[in-house]
């Protein structure tokens, strides 16, 4: 058996949320994870994992992450209602639908646009393929997706940017880009060690986020203007980002009054089935502090903001 821990924030929920997803990926790696937070020891709250491998489960995760492939899910015979008009707009649809990976199964209803697709990942562990669908943003079930971000962006292109970061178009006699943004394939091929010690503490300026981790999150009015319009970059964590995600494929937090979220962190170790329950606060005989945060406006995007401590006197 072995057992890891990472440090963690509690107050960050997209940190919370992306502890989920650590467990829900250790558990589709080994089978038989389970995890839990501690914090015992003061401020100083870690996250712990445990599986019958020998392997952490930590570097097993972000290992996997590194090296994967990234495809858009739509439905068999997709295409959107409102096809392009301009030659080079067809093109790019055209492009975009080669690469797609094509299902019967689908969560929610027919899409109009391919920006709120499914993703699907595939990766190897230790000479095994492993494919996972991440799909909340596009459930169809009486749950609230939690979609957060809006616009031109596809989900498709969110998780490449986090997984395999963003490139410049290639200049003369290049294959590819220099080079914009990193991603975990370079954050994991630059600073391994760090990574599996602290993943969550690695930042670095995004390209393209699901919006869920709030040291990279902003609004005109706190930021005092508006770093798109200025072609700014804002730093977070693409770990964060891609397993908060996934974390949140078979959980949401709790949703109430207007845009508030409540979310909770368990003490015990916990196999996925159960972690999924508690993190909104669904089991209340377990040790677990509970937390609440608003959602921030940013144009049309919601963005998560820190939380504090509910007080459970």
């Amino acid at each position: 058996m072995t057992e890891a821990s990472i440090p963690v924030d509690l107050t960050n929920p997209g940190q919370v949320f992306a502890c989920l997803g650590f467990l829900e990926a250790a558990d589709m790696l080994f089978s038989d994870a389970e995890g839990g937070f501690r914090w015992s020891d003061g401020a100083n709250t870690v996250f712990s994992m445990r599986t019958e491998s020998e392997e952490n489960p930590f570097k097993a995760v972000l290992g996997f992450l590194s090296d994967v492939e990234v495809k858009a899910v739509a439905p068999i015979d997709w295409r959107p209602k409102k096809e392009p008009v301009k030659e080079n707009d067809k093109r790019k649809l055209e492009a975009e639908l080669a690469e797609q990976e094509n299902s019967y199964q689908f969560p929610g209803i027919w899409p109009d646009r391919s920006t709120a697709m499914p993703v699907q990942i595939t990766g190897q562990n230790n000479g095994n393929t492993f494919k996972i669908i991440l799909t909340h943003w596009a459930d169809d079930s009486s749950r609230d997706t939690f979609k957060l971000y809006s616009g031109n962006r596809s989900a498709q292109g969110i998780v490449r940017a986090m997984l395999t970061g963003t490139r410049d178009r290639p200049k003369k006699g290049q294959n590819r880009g220099d080079l914009k943004t990193k991603g975990v394939a370079q954050l994991w091929e630059d600073q391994c060690d760090e990574m599996i010690r602290q993943p969550f503490d690695i930042i670095t300026p995004m390209g393209g986020s699901f919006n869920f981790d709030p040291r990279g999150a902003w609004t005109a009015i706190d930021a005092g203007y508006s770093p798109n319009n200025q072609g700014h970059q804002v730093a977070a964590s693409p770990v964060v980002e891609i397993l908060a995600a996934w974390g949140l494929e078979n959980a949401r937090p709790y949703i109430f009054g207007t845009h508030q979220v409540r979310y909770a962190a368990w003490s015990d170790i916990l196999p996925p089935a159960l972690a999924r329950i508690v993190i909104a606060g669904g089991i209340e005989i377990l040790p677990q502090k509970r937390f609440y945060f608003k959602l921030g406006i940013s144009g049309k995007n919601k963005v998560v903001t820190f939380a504090q401590e509910e007080n459970q006197a």
